[in-house]
């Protein structure tokens, strides 16, 4: 039996990923601090269906109070899932937090990881924000990198930090970067998540700017194929890979879907745009398709319909 880490456990994606590898029968360690960005309660909520598995252990802790030397020494494969997340959280006060949660712990991984020849493979959660305005839609890796928000100048410091031990410690790390995850146990500051509790609650949406903007989005599930496939294939050690939902959508157009979803309408209400947020994101997927064999599944339509299935039921 295999055993895998996933930092971030209690989180949306990592809940998702740490289920998958627990359903194909590998041990997993779950990591996560469930500290208060949002409420602990719905990161409590995803854990809970984890553990019913006797191949879980959680570990609630910070990752830079760990012994990783020690965890490392027994498993095969560290998901990396584990950030503070937040674009337009990540100014001002609050900036330590992306300091600590995405660069130093991450560092603190990659030390270990340098001492751990029996490592089979990191895979790092990068994410779209590296980009900032990317001049190139869509965009492939190769496109320097110009965040605009001090979030995504954290999550490349993390990615830069990934290839310095890939090269000088021969640590076997993958990053992915995720366009816009979105389906169930999506965070509630994510925009689909805040546009249906607000349907349901019959309140107004803020839109940023004049709902012209465009995104890539990625149904969850997909976003955790690529995990998988991103361990499986040796050619991905030192490489990253966008991963996107296969369409770049307008924002307008989105909200009409949502309503269509529904059966109501959603009430608008425009507002300044944020500082921070890409005015457009757009994946070129063609080296993740090229060398990982990535191939996203879930079409838009698909994968909201499933996150208004799962939210219904949260805020009745």
């Amino acid at each position: 039996m295999s055993t895998q880490i996933v930092t971030g456990v209690a989180g949306f994606i990592g809940s998702h990923l740490a289920e998958t590898l627990l359903n194909r029968g590998d041990r997993v360690i779950g990591i996560d601090q469930f500290n208060d960005y949002y409420d602990p309660q719905l990161k409590h909520q995803n854990v809970e269906r984890l553990q019913s598995y006797s191949a879980f252990k959680l570990i609630k802790a910070n990752i830079q109070d760990l012994d990783w030397q020690k965890l490392l020494a027994e498993t095969d494969v560290v998901y990396h899932q584990a950030a503070q997340a937040g674009v337009r959280a990540s100014w001002g006060d609050g900036f330590r937090n992306y300091t600590e949660r995405n660069i130093n712990a991450t560092q603190v991984i990659l030390e270990a990881a340098k001492e751990t020849p029996s490592l089979q493979r990191i895979v790092y959660a990068s994410t779209s924000s590296v980009y900032g305005n990317a001049e190139t839609m869509p965009t492939p890796e190769t496109t320097c990198p110009q965040p605009v928000s001090p979030y995504g100048i954290t999550k490349l410091a993390a990615e830069r930090l990934c290839w310095l031990y890939e090269q000088n410690f021969n640590v076997p790390v993958t990053a992915l970067r995720y366009f816009t995850v979105y389906g169930p146990r999506q965070r509630p500051d994510m925009a689909f998540h805040k546009f249906f509790r607000a349907a349901l609650k019959d309140e107004t949406i803020s839109i940023y700017g004049d709902g012209k903007q465009t995104r890539d989005f990625t149904f969850v599930s997909d976003a955790v194929a690529a995990n998988l496939v991103a361990v499986e294939v040796p050619e991905a050690v030192g490489q990253v890979f966008n991963i996107g939902g296969g369409s770049r959508v307008v924002l307008a157009d989105v909200l009409d879907k949502m309503e269509k979803i529904m059966g109501r309408p959603l009430r608008k209400n425009y507002v300044a745009r944020a500082r921070g947020d890409a005015r457009h994101t757009s994946a070129d997927v063609t080296k993740a398709k090229t060398i990982l064999g990535y191939n996203p599944q879930v079409a838009l339509e698909e994968g909201l319909t499933k996150e208004w299935e799962w939210i219904q039921p949260l805020y009745r």
